[in-house]
């Protein structure tokens, strides 16, 4: 039987020797492969961290391009008389409003009915029609004539609101409940119906108008004579519409409702209660201040992440991962410069904004409110882009700095520019390493099983010389005892 146990003919050939002999062709092919894919994986990491960043600068720029940042209106309302709303690009104003008079809305009420299913109305004509069956044939007699059925004529009443009027039918079996529903069905666009129990055994039909004001008028008119009495038609007015009047800056004004959309244009008034209220439309500071801090953040932030991935040091650990990548490199350069880089299209400098000597931005907001507050057209210009008005009254078309600063961060943000294909260079190199190290690892696995099958040979063929030179030895001994 022959040796399968690699070592057992020699102790020479040993398992330990092939793993010490593949240990050194790991370390000298295998190791350099492994350290540079933990490298490369290091890169990509600390490149999505700086992607991240540039996205949350485009994105803080491009809050701050926005022509509607700067048209966005808040309002001040002192007092509770009333709510005010303004759109975009509505005048910058004060104004005082006083309210007299809601607008209300017209509220009726019907007779007293002793439950919700009362019948409200008698019989009313009867025709005789030929019943039919289910598909809509004859039916017929023994004697092969019709069979006729005596059938009601629906009645109807005519509820008329703010000069329109809807038709209601009703029959001998319409309840009170069922003429609520009605009129609910057909007129509700106008009337909101309801039936309230105000006491024990005493239901009673209230009719309310939907909108406000003194046309709101609400009658019911019995077109056939059936009702069974006249708490339909006489009805007792709980509440008067009525239209608002209040006072905008002393000047009398009366409408039909209570929310204002025509007064003022791009302002919406709610007149809530009787009183004064003193109204302030101003442009929103708080949107604008709040986009600028963002800004300032995301672009320090990305400030802080390029300086530490591109640091030159001599000491490992301080060294930026990409300390010797141009592409990363130029990106922090532009960065840096792009207050001075966008200067042309709207001079940031002359608006509060400032880079330390460590490169990162600060705004001095009472110099920004202070141009806000003199020329808030030529900050806009300035910031987003437009017609800018210089000291000697002529006027300068601006791209706008926060615009050019979009179209040069875009250039390494957008889909497809050079962040992502740096993205792609390095995902490509991690990819090729880490098949070269497969093959490698394959080619040593290859080698090595051939090594073992021949030490496994060789250690058969020394097992063998061992055994033949011991036996010769026992055949001499032997002979040598013998011959004693």
């Amino acid at each position: 039987m022959g040796i399968s146990s690699l070592g057992v003919g020699s102790s020479i050939l040993t398992q330990d020797v092939v793993d010490q002999l593949r240990e050194v062709d790991e370390q000298a092919q295998i190791n350099p492969i492994t350290l540079n894919i933990a490298n490369a994986n290091d890169k990509q990491d600390a490149l999505n961290v700086v992607d991240a960043s540039m996205d949350n600068l485009i994105d803080s720029i491009n809050e701050m391009k926005t022509h509607s940042l700067f048209t966005e209106r808040a309002t001040e309302v002192s007092g509770t008389a009333v709510e005010v709303l303004a759109l975009v690009n509505t005048d910058v104003q004060d104004f005082t409003l006083t309210v007299t008079s809601l607008a209300t809305k017209q509220i009726q009420e019907s007779g007293v009915f002793s439950s919700e299913s009362d019948l409200i109305a008698n019989k009313g004509e009867v025709t005789e029609v030929e019943e039919k069956d289910a598909d809509g044939n004859p039916v017929l007699d023994e004697e092969g004539n019709p069979v006729m059925k005596e059938v009601e004529t629906p009645s109807s009443l005519t509820v008329t609101i703010s000069g329109t009027d809807f038709e209601i039918e009703y029959d001998s079996t319409t309840t009170l409940k069922d003429l609520k529903k009605s009129i609910n069905d057909i007129a509700g666009e106008k009337l909101d119906v309801t039936i309230a129990q105000i006491n024990d055994g005493e239901f009673t039909l209230f009719l309310s108008s939907v909108e406000t004001g003194k046309e709101q008028e609400i009658t019911i008119k019995d077109n056939s004579g059936n009702l069974k009495d006249d708490r339909l038609i006489s009805l007792s007015e709980l509440q008067a519409g009525t239209n608002a009047e209040f006072k905008f800056n002393g000047k009398e004004v009366e409408r039909e409702t209570n929310n204002v959309k025509d007064l003022v244009t791009g302002l919406s008034i709610t007149l809530k209660e009787v009183g004064t209220s003193v109204v302030s439309v101003t442009q929103n500071r708080g949107e604008i201040l709040d986009r600028l801090d963002s800004f300032v953040e995301k672009y320090n932030s990305a400030m802080r992440e390029l300086d530490k991935v591109t640091k030159s040091s001599v000491e490992t650990k301080e060294k930026g991962i990409f300390s010797t990548e141009s592409t990363i490199k130029s990106m922090k350069n532009v960065v840096a410069d792009l207050l001075s880089n966008t200067s042309s299209s709207g001079n940031l400098l002359n608006f509060g904004f400032d880079i330390d000597k460590d490169g990162f931005m600060s705004v001095d907001k009472v110099l920004f409110e202070q141009q806000l507050d003199e020329n808030p057209r030529n900050v806009e210009a300035a910031l987003a882009g437009g017609s800018f008005i210089n000291s000697d009254g002529s006027s300068q078309e601006k791209k706008g700095a926060f615009s050019a600063m979009s179209d040069i961060i875009e250039s390494y943000t957008k889909y497809g520019a050079t962040l992502d294909s740096f993205q792609d260079s390095v995902s490509m190199n991690i990819k090729s390493l880490e098949e070269e190290k497969i093959s490698l690892t394959e080619s040593l696995d290859s080698k090595y099983e051939i090594m073992k099958k021949r030490f496994i040979a060789y250690d058969a063929m020394i097992s063998r010389f061992n055994s033949t030179s011991t036996m010769f030895k026992e055949m001499a001994e032997a002979q040598l005892a013998a011959s004693k």
